[in-house]
């Protein structure tokens, strides 16, 4: 059977030795849902795997009979999306528990306990987690939780989705403006039942890639694991399994087997049949940064810490009263200029018109007459620079107004500094780019606001040919595969490190923000009017 795929032709001739390593969804097909049931205007469309958007996941609301059959449909593992949530219909009494029905039970891992295989579970009552095990034999009612995050097509399909199982998404943000080729109706925001379209992954004899066979190649096989040397094949390891090898197992050589996509620097260097050396795993700290624009889509970026070139500070807008009183520091004090006007309902209070300045005190409370009653309300003291004086005023922190700062520091900062000094978010713009890179991609950027500090997941490599830099590849933002060679390492301290800036894209910024604030909560509102 001779097929093409990915533009590569591949044979599979008759008496050919495959080793099966994987199944992983290649495509989905959509069809739009009303009440949990595919609509009947509705055809199915293809969706690849990285079109655009994020979305919520709905219950399924058929039960698993079970604990086996949960580990055999759906996954479970060290990652942070294998970690899924059920609740039993019925009380499960175990010899120091009692797990309450309707109680949501997260399932952490599989291993073996005193010879039986079991769930390792935890339930959360009071703020405290209580672990436990489920052996593979507990049946049951077991249904789905509800599940308020947000995901990527991707990540539902490699982690979102049950053997044998549809899956129902709801959209929960559009990432793109929409337009003719998008397969979806204009302004969708509604429901889609997903249907995996499989592919094998497997590895031949005499070839050093992955081969990608689809699952309905019409090519009979026959299973010969039972009586076949399966070693004498090469094993991928994706990022995340070399991440979760011990430290001692460090520095390692290895072949890439598939190289990440993109001509991002070093990502354009990491071809299929490069040797590289890994040295070692390690967390790494990253400054998010966003481009500062009104219009979309904005640019992302992470930003190492050893980031080389200089910054200067540009203004930041607060559009109420109450985030000027976030914003405040005992660094310096803050000096904004009113661009709104607000009449306040109190003569207690005061005005404000465009054009107005202030130096921002401190909160406080104040007395006003509202509708006749005398009523506490949080106010910001500010002092109103006027022409030769200033004027203690009081502005009430539900003001909807708009300010913009004036800066009067014209110091250039490095990003070290900055994070040590002030509070984020953060304006910037570059104002020396870094010398130590040809290209610095943050230097034609206008204006970039400093978002937080996240940590993430990094392995530090370099090539075995000419070993003269080492760089930090991302373990959880590149798609690569590796095979480990039996190679000593010649040099066991890396070379000098190049930490690089990284682009993300909108759905990665999603993801990122997501993972570093694992339930994000909106900023507190502000004060409302007295009532």
């Amino acid at each position: 059977s001779i097929y093409e795929m990915f533009g590569n032709e591949c044979c599979l001739s008759t008496g050919e030795v495959i080793k099966v390593i994987g199944f992983k969804i290649n495509k989905l097909l959509a069809s739009i849902c009303e009440n949990n049931e595919v609509s009947r205007f509705s055809a199915k469309v293809e969706l690849p795997l990285n079109f655009p958007g994020l979305y919520k996941v709905v219950a399924d609301k058929t039960p698993y009979v079970s604990i086996e059959e949960i580990t055999r449909k759906v996954s479970i593992g060290p990652t942070r999306f294998g970690h899924p949530c059920f609740y039993s219909s019925e009380d499960i009494k175990l010899a120091n528990l009692t797990i309450k029905h309707g109680e949501q039970i997260t399932f952490n891992s599989v291993e073996e306990v005193s010879g039986t295989m079991a769930v390792n579970c935890g339930v959360v009552r009071n703020n405290q987690s209580h672990s436990f095990t489920l052996p593979l034999s507990q049946e049951g009612k077991f249904y789905e939780c509800e599940d308020d995050q947000i995901y990527t097509l991707k990540e539902i399909a490699e982690w979102k989705i049950p053997k044998c199982r549809n899956r129902i998404v709801k959209l929960s943000n559009t990432l793109q403006m929409w337009d003719s080729s998008n397969p979806l109706p204009e302004n969708f925001d509604g429901c889609l039942i997903l249907t995996p379209v499989y592919e094998v992954q497997a590895v031949m004899k005499f070839r050093k890639d992955i081969v990608h066979i689809l699952s309905d190649l019409d090519v009979e096989v026959k299973d010969i694991t039972d009586c076949y040397d399966v070693s004498s094949f090469l094993q991928p390891l994706s990022l995340e399994d070399v991440f979760e090898r011990t430290s001692k197992e460090f520095p390692m050589v290895a072949e890439i087997m598939e190289g990440p996509s993109g001509g991002q620097k070093p990502y354009n260097l990491l071809y299929t049949g490069k040797e590289i050396i890994i040295y070692k795993k390690y967390q790494a700290t990253r400054v998010l940064a966003s481009e500062i624009r009104s219009d979309s889509p904005k640019r992302h970026f992470l930003i190492p810490i050893s980031y080389k070139g200089k910054f200067k500070r540009r203004p930041r807008e607060f559009p109420t009263a109450y985030d000027l009183d976030i914003a405040r520091s005992e660094k310096e004090q803050l000096h904004v200029v009113a661009t709104k006007s607000f009449n306040s309902p109190h003569k207690e209070l005061f005005s404000v018109s465009i054009g107005d300045q202030f130096l921002v005190q401190q909160c406080q409370t104040s007395e006003v007459l509202y509708e006749g009653r005398k009523k506490v309300i949080d106010v910001l003291a500010c002092e109103q620079i006027l022409s030769d004086t200033y004027k203690k005023v009081l502005l009430p922190m539900y003001m909807e107004g708009g300010f913009v700062e004036v800066i009067h520091d014209k110091k250039q900062y490095q990003l070290s500094e900055i994070c040590k000094e002030f509070h984020l978010p953060f304006n910037v713009k570059v104002s020396v780019r870094d010398l130590s890179v040809e290209e610095d991609v943050l230097a034609a950027v206008p204006g970039l606001q400093f978002e937080e500090e996240i940590t993430d997941s990094y392995l530090l490599i370099s090539s075995t040919s000419n070993p003269v830099e080492s760089w930090e590849i991302p373990v959880y933002r590149l798609n690569m595969l590796v095979h480990l060679l039996s190679k000593d390492v010649q040099m066991a301290v890396p070379p000098v490190t190049k930490a690089t800036v990284e682009e993300i894209s909108e759905e990665q910024y999603y993801m990122v923000r997501r993972y570093e604030n694992q339930t994000l909560h909106p900023p507190p509102r502000p004060p409302k009017k007295p009532t």
